[in-house]
């Protein structure tokens, strides 16, 4: 058998462009800031702590005693 020329690599490269939730490499920073650590990411909130508590009553959050 000969083989036609053609091959079906299908290795995939660990290079950080596909993953497996379609984001391509992209981090998650605050949105006000641009820090990296100290996110609130629940509900997609993405501030840093800093932020967070300076916007939380605006955005309708709540403190309780």
């Amino acid at each position: 058998m000969t083989d036609s020329g053609t091959t079906n690599d299908t290795s995939e490269s660990n290079d950080g462009t596909d993953t497996k939730d379609g984001r391509t490499g992209d981090q998650r920073v605050c949105r006000d800031t641009g820090r990296e650590q100290g996110l609130v990411g629940k509900y997609d909130i993405w501030l840093c702590r800093q932020s967070f508590r300076e916007m939380a009553r605006d955005m309708g959050f709540r403190k309780y005693d």
